[in-house]
């Protein structure tokens, strides 16, 4: 099969958010669906690396932040690019905590929703929870960030000039910088470490 059939497939771009034992925790997925309207019902798919899939498995609860076209870099950076193992990544995030004890970010936020988790599978690399929604609120109403147009419009383009890469050797998205980046790629979350491809003009 060719595999760039699979970056076709569109996606959002979502702050998925827990707590457990006074810790909050959150991180960027893209795999959100809602799978029935009565009751309403949704899937998210997350990571099993992820520190906020662990949570969401102990407890049964999480948050979705559906980001709007306003988020910046920078707030990828914090959700995406780091563990919660190790840092508090709403440190300095603008936030409110809903009725089921968990924060979300409230700025560049189109809406949020709080889940109860029905049900689990393991798939692989990830888990998907089947979970029921109970409750949520429309914020910014602005028109919901996609996957292509982070790419397009809000993940930093090269700068001028020779600069290294790393490319993930799953789906082939290349990170750029000096120094290697974490072992998960940013894009589809796999754990191969990525290998050089070279510098990029």
């Amino acid at each position: 099969m060719d595999s760039r059939i699979m970056h076709q497939l569109t996606y959002g771009l979502f702050v998925l958010s827990a707590a457990e034992n006074g810790k909050d925790n959150g991180c960027i997925i893209n795999t959100v669906t809602q799978v029935s309207a009565a009751p309403a019902h949704v899937t998210i798919s997350v990571c099993k690396q992820n520190y906020t899939h662990d949570m969401i498995a102990r407890t049964g609860r999480f948050n979705v932040a559906i980001l709007d076209i306003t988020a910046p870099f920078d707030l990828f950076q914090r959700f995406g690019f780091q563990s919660g193992r190790d840092a508090d990544k709403f440190a300095g995030v603008e936030t409110i905590r809903t009725a089921n004890g968990i924060l979300i970010p409230t700025e560049h936020v189109n809406a949020w929703f709080s889940g109860k988790v029905l049900q689990a599978w393991e798939l692989g690399s990830h888990s998907l929870f089947l979970a029921d929604i109970k409750g949520g609120e429309i914020m910014s109403g602005k028109e919901p960030a996609t996957y292509a147009f982070y790419h397009k419009n809000i993940k930093p383009r090269p700068q001028a000039g020779k600069r290294k890469g790393w490319r993930c050797k799953i789906c082939g998205y290349v990170y750029e910088g000096e120094e290697l980046p974490p072992i998960m790629c940013a894009h589809c979350a796999s754990t191969a470490r990525p290998t050089s491809s070279g510098s990029s003009s």
